[in-house]
C-alpha cells in the first residue's frame, strides 16, 4: 500500500529557506510521479512542481517558478525521498504543503501538476512565513 509522509515544515522568517521531504513507500515506485502542492485558507489549491519516477524530468508550475526546486532520491528502491527546496520565502507561501502520487504510465507531469492529476496525497506539513 502506497504511503506518503511529509516533513520539514515550520515557522520561517521572510527571506529564509526550507527543505521539505516526502517519504514515499509501497507500490511500484519506478513509474510513480510525485508532486508537491500547497493549500491555504482562502486560497485555491496550487500545484508547485512534479518529478518523474526516475527523477530525471521535472515540471514546474509557471505561477511559482523560480524559488522552488524539486528533487528525488531513488537510491532506496523501497522508499524514495522527494524534496522541495524553497528559497526566499514570502508571507504568501504560508500554507499546508503536501506531496501526492500519480501513475506515470497514464498521465503527464504537466497534467499532474496543473490539473491535480494524482490519486493519493499525504497529510501535509505546515509552512508559516512570519517575522
Amino acid at each position: 500500500q502506497l504511503q506518503l509522509a511529509e516533513s520539514g515544515g515550520g515557522v520561517v522568517q521572510p527571506g529564509g529557506s526550507l527543505r521539505l521531504s516526502c517519504a514515499v513507500s509501497g507500490g511500484y515506485l519506478d513509474y510513480m510521479f510525485i508532486g508537491w502542492f500547497r493549500e491555504a485558507p482562502g486560497k485555491e489549491r496550487e500545484g508547485i512542481s512534479c518529478v518523474s519516477g526516475s527523477g530525471q524530468t521535472t515540471y514546474d508550475v509557471d505561477s511559482v517558478k523560480g524559488r522552488f526546486t524539486i528533487s528525488r532520491d531513488n537510491r532506496d528502491k523501497s522508499k524514495n525521498l522527494v524534496f522541495l527546496q524553497i528559497d526566499n520565502l514570502k508571507s504568501e507561501d504560508t500554507g499546508v504543503y503536501f506531496c501526492a502520487a500519480a501513475n506515470g504510465a497514464t498521465t503527464t507531469l504537466r497534467h499532474m501538476c496543473v490539473n491535480f492529476g494524482y490519486f493519493q496525497r499525504g497529510q501535509g506539513t505546515q509552512v508559516t512565513v512570519s517575522s
